[in-house]
């Protein structure tokens, strides 16, 4: 036998699903402990499924590096033999059982901290009960989540990934507002005009550790003096500018519903952001991600008022 594609065929040599697999979520996480999570199982057992495959085979299906592990030749002629089979697996699976059954295993989802926290997570836990047989993982981070590195299954960020075998949609614009405490406001002049800003607190992000440009957004309004807090935390801004710390640029769906704060300059003080949602190309034939990523689009066309409210 030459390659991997031939030894698969071999029909003296049957090759073991569950190995199969293993090698399968390998390719796609790049490492022993990427796989593992997706499979919900040690790392140790991944490892030993992959050798046992490999000595099976007689070749080297990955070369262990650094940062992971990278398909040699062969392991590349083996992967859409793979990919077909899980596919056609996956088909007779939706056609004999109900989709709580067949949508199993792990979905990692990578997005920003206040979008994650306060709009994703409550929808994602229905998502969860509806579907048992899988585990939700939501990173909800205040930094980039990375496709390439193989760290989240789908991301929703605020930059559109500009290149790799990514399927990428926007999914929804957002607004965010300038606000300020009542007992914040109270205490200061009234603001009708952005010549009116100077002297005030502002809270924002901390400039070294800013994960996206598209954060960027005060400095389109108004250059601070004086920062009152400063912090990589949308979360922590919210807090400081409840606590009358200071006026803040929030998102409304993190702000809009709290009585405690006011819009500063509304209509003037008002910016939209773009979320982009995004997956490798090769997770659009998982049943798992083809549903999560439907709901993910469905929530968020449930939602526009608390994203775009008028």
């Amino acid at each position: 036998m030459h390659n991997a594609a031939r030894h698969c065929d071999h029909r003296k040599n049957p090759m073991d699903w569950d190995n199969l697999r293993y090698f399968l979520e390998l390719a796609r996480a790049g490492t022993l402990v990427g796989a593992a999570r997706r499979l919900t199982v040690d790392h140790t057992t991944v490892a030993r499924r992959l050798q046992a495959l490999e000595k099976q085979l007689g070749q080297a299906l990955f070369a262990r590096e650094a940062g992971g592990h990278r398909l040699t030749e062969a392991g590349r002629l083996l992967l859409p033999q793979v990919e077909a089979m899980e596919a056609a697996f996956l088909a007779v699976q939706s056609s004999t059982s109900s989709d709580q059954q067949r949508l199993q295993g792990l979905v990692r989802i990578g997005t920003t901290e206040g979008f994650g926290n306060l709009v994703l997570a409550p929808q994602l836990a229905r998502f969860a009960i509806a579907h048992p047989g899988l585990v939700i993982d939501l990173l909800a981070l205040p930094r980039l989540v990375h496709l390439s590195r193989r760290e989240a299954d789908i991301v929703i960020s605020l930059e559109r990934p500009a290149r790799g075998a990514v399927l990428v949609v926007k999914l929804t614009d957002y607004v965010l507002q300038l606000y300020g405490a009542q007992s914040y406001l109270a205490q200061h002049p009234p603001i009708t005009q952005t010549d009116d800003l100077r002297g005030h607190s502002f809270i924002s992000y901390v400039d070294d550790l800013l994960f996206s440009k598209e954060l960027q957004i005060l400095d389109e309004l108004h250059r601070p003096a004086h920062f009152a807090l400063r912090s990589t935390s949308i979360l922590a801004q919210y807090e400081a500018a409840r606590a009358g710390a200071g006026l803040a640029v929030l998102p409304a769906f993190v702000a809009a519903q709290d009585a405690s704060l006011q819009p500063v300059l509304p209509g003037v003080a008002r910016f939209t952001r773009t979320f982009w949602m995004s997956m490798p190309v090769d997770n659009k034939h998982v049943a798992r991600m083809q549903a999560t990523w439907a709901f993910l689009r469905e929530t968020v066309q449930a939602h526009q008022m608390l994203l775009l409210p008028p």
